[in-house]
């Protein structure tokens, strides 16, 4: 007998195959992408996670990302493919583009991770991307795989080339927390103050339980862009 939850599943695979516009040959291996461990104590079935096509996918995504740097953009550094690789495979940028298709309503959650918001988490939301693109690679190899990354993450390639390829002072410290304290960099508003056609904006930026750096600007974006670039400038100074 089918279970109920196994047709749920299905057919949000199903769906989700067809807002993508891409044909998997074995549709189990995209449901497989949309099980969060939150599921499996709940589940009626056998199933597995989709943890370990998220480890699939990560790889996967680099390889994909490099390849494309490194064949459209000739005249860029080693220095340069990083750090440009390093945003676009980032968890925030990850998450947005799962946003961008809904991603999180395609996921099969167990009950408390749906009560608490687990939809809209953006850990999930980067994850199962990460599984989709694994479990596209598992089912049809690089083409279904590359055909996803590029589609998705198509926005974020076309604002890096409109900005010719700068990485700004918060993108350079998130790479730099990201590679050395696997950490990604926080920022809180301190104060506003001023009149509202005049404010002057300040924050601070953490990296992990440490304030790195402070600063201050006419609007929020700019205060955390002097925030980043003095952090910058104290781990350089702290050798890190």
């Amino acid at each position: 007998m089918v279970r109920p939850e196994q047709t749920s599943a299905t057919r949000s695979a199903e769906h989700l195959q067809a807002q993508l516009g891409v044909s998997f040959k074995d549709i189990a291996n995209l449901k497989q992408a949309l099980y969060h461990r939150s599921y499996l104590n709940e589940a009626d079935e056998d199933v597995e996670s989709n943890e370990r096509l998220e480890f699939l996918g990560d790889a996967v995504l680099g390889l994909i990302i490099s390849g494309k740097l490194y064949k459209d953009y000739p005249a860029m550094t080693e220095g340069q493919l990083s750090q440009v690789r390093a945003i676009l495979v980032r968890w925030d940028a990850l998450a947005g583009a799962a946003e961008r298709i809904d991603l999180g309503q395609y996921l099969v959650l167990g009950r408390g991770e749906e009560m608490s918001g687990g939809r809209e988490r953006p850990s999930n939301l980067a994850g199962a991307l990460e599984a989709l693109i694994g479990a596209a690679f598992i089912d049809s190899g690089m083409k279904l795989a590359s055909q996803i990354v590029i589609e998705l993450l198509k926005p974020e390639l076309e604002e890096i080339q409109a900005s010719g390829f700068t990485v700004d002072s918060k993108s350079e410290l998130q790479h730099l927390a990201q590679t050395q304290y696997h950490e990604i960099p926080q920022y809180t508003l301190i104060s506003s103050e001023g009149p509202d056609h005049a404010k002057q904006f300040t924050v601070e930026v953490s990296v992990g339980d440490q304030v790195m750096g402070r600063g201050q600007g006419r609007n929020k974006k700019q205060a955390e862009l002097n925030a980043a670039r003095q952090a910058l400038e104290t781990l350089a100074a702290t050798g890190s």
